[in-house]
């Protein structure tokens, strides 16, 4: 007896409906074809073992499994209950007449239970687009899937649940989640927030701007200067994501396994922060089973790379092309698969290899040249990427003892969104700028025109600061933006005077 069921496959942050076709026949063997790796290969182990703890059997006859199509390649172990469900229905365990309305997923434990799958979410999405009735999957999983409203979710705990499920011996409540309820319920879901901060007036400033333009920003400065504690709560002053933002990154943590048992939507910004000793792959996404790397992990949120110049040179360099196109295409010689990459790059750094270049109290200890060699880590075509640079100096002890509070985090959002609002409004018809850091040379010249007070100033700014030629276009971007948050619709000389003050390594002197 022939029977299909349905599972699926993801590439990318996309889902492809896979077909398993189970023949039953006579003789006694077991074949597997449709380019399975090792993973679903093994899964004849465990459906036997599964089926056999819960009183049922694999029949001892000729089997043929097919998964189509056979030209793509299936991977891990989430087949399992779509391979068992066909081959009990192929052998009348149970019934088959509802079984092409489901998608079919979950990886079998050897008494039937069921673990988690990755890639609930663009399954779900799919199942809903090929017009299936429901998708049954682990109970771990059900929540991520049940943010697809137009399909019913069920989540089961072993393999005897879904068997009486077809069996008609037992009723599976589909679960339902009010999307946009639980959406907005949580959207403000922080642990952190910037009233924590002490002093460091200056430097709130200049992530008010990075986060109001959507520019990158890197910080420089001594040890224990509160580099990282300001970087950590950056997510809080930036506009809420909306509901299809939330959706996309919810995706990318589904296809990488991250999600957990609870988690629906992500209703926050991601923060991401790897370690200095990642690997180039880890980074952007690959390897022999392509995942997302940390790069796609914080779309739409925050890539902060702490001790920026530690980082392998081959690391950083792979960040450039995904800070321009907001994309990165894994390519290997079978697939090429895309992951979206539209983060906000926030690092740190210290000025010298001992910390304390330009200390107010402390002396460094580095000989000449080191501390130069030290920057020279950092490549100028990545620099080049990065709008805002500022110095970070560590807080007086009297200023670190006021009880007066800082300003809250919601306070600041609340201008930032007002400016964003305005670059949504001037970008309308613009497709894909949202905001000024995004915006092209061509656009440049439109949007951020200077008076010739400003373009003075700017001459200027550049011949005494000794400030490279690359810094000219992003002073101009973060004092579109200062303008913005100043609710300007010019771009007045003060504007420019601020953006000049944010580009410090752009300065020949700056490293002696």
């Amino acid at each position: 007896m022939l029977v299909k069921t349905y599972g699926s496959a993801v590439y990318g942050v996309n889902a492809t409906v896979i077909t398993v076709e189970v023949d039953i026949s006579q003789g006694v063997s077991f074949h597997m074809v449709g380019l399975p790796d090792n993973a679903v290969k093994e899964s004849h182990h465990r459906i036997s073992s599964a089926l056999k703890n819960n009183s049922y059997r694999i029949p001892g006859k000729k089997i043929i499994v097919n998964m189509a199509p056979a030209d793509i390649r299936k991977e891990g172990s989430a087949y399992d209950l779509t391979t068992a469900v066909g081959i009990l229905a192929a052998s009348d365990q149970i019934k088959s007449e509802k079984i092409h309305e489901f998608i079919i997923m979950g990886e079998l434990s050897l008494d039937g239970s069921l673990k988690p799958i990755k890639g609930a979410l663009p399954i779900a999405i799919k199942a809903e687009k090929e017009n299936f009735k429901g998708f049954i999957l682990p109970a771990a999983n059900a929540r991520e899937a049940a943010v697809v409203n137009g399909i019913d979710i069920y989540g089961v705990e072993s393999i005897k649940d879904v068997i009486e499920f077809f069996n008609e011996k037992k009723k599976i409540e589909p679960l339902k989640i009010n999307t946009r309820e639980e959406f907005i319920s949580r959207l403000n879901d922080y642990d952190v927030d910037f009233s924590d901060v002490k002093g460091q007036e200056n430097i709130k400033r200049a992530f008010e701007i990075a986060a109001a333009g959507g520019h990158n920003l890197i910080m420089i400065g001594a040890p224990g200067s509160g580099k990282t504690m300001l970087a950590k709560r950056l997510p809080t002053i930036l506009p809420p994501p909306s509901l299809k933002e939330a959706l996309e990154t919810t995706k990318i943590h589904s296809v990488a396994g991250k999600l957990t048992g609870k988690d629906s939507l992500l209703p926050v910004r991601p923060f991401r922060a790897p370690h200095h000793t990642i690997s180039d792959v880890a980074l952007v996404g690959g390897g022999s089973f392509p995942q997302p790397g940390e790069i796609s992990l914080a779309h739409n949120g925050v890539l902060f790379l702490d001790e920026l110049p530690e980082f392998k040179r081959t690391v950083l360099e792979v960040l450039r092309q995904p800070l321009e196109d907001r994309i990165i295409t894994v390519s290997r010689a079978k697939l090429s698969v895309e992951y979206p990459a539209g983060f906000m790059l926030v690092s740190s750094m210290n000025p010298c290899p001992c910390g304390f270049y330009n200390h107010p109290e402390k002396d460094c200890v580095c000989s000449g040249g080191v501390v130069q060699k030290y920057l020279n880590k950092i490549s100028g075509p990545l620099l080049d990427r990065i709008d805002i640079h500022i110095e970070v100096t560590p807080v007086p002890f009297k200023e670190l003892s006021e009880l007066k509070p800082s300003e809250n985090s919601k306070t600041i959002r609340e201008r930032v969104i007002k400016a964003r609002d305005i670059q949504e409004e001037r970008y309308n018809n613009i497709e894909g700028i949202h905001c000024n850091s995004q915006i092209t040379s061509k656009i440049l010249r439109n949007v951020c025109k200077i008076d010739s007070a400003g373009s003075l100033l700017l001459k200027t700014a550049m011949e005494k600061l000794d400030l490279s030629a690359r810094a000219y276009d992003r002073i101009l971007k973060v004092s579109r933006t200062i303008a913005d948050l100043d609710g300007s619709k010019d771009i007045k000389p003060e504007h420019l005077a601020e953006a000049i003050h944010f580009r410090s390594l752009d300065r020949e002197s700056w490293a002696g």
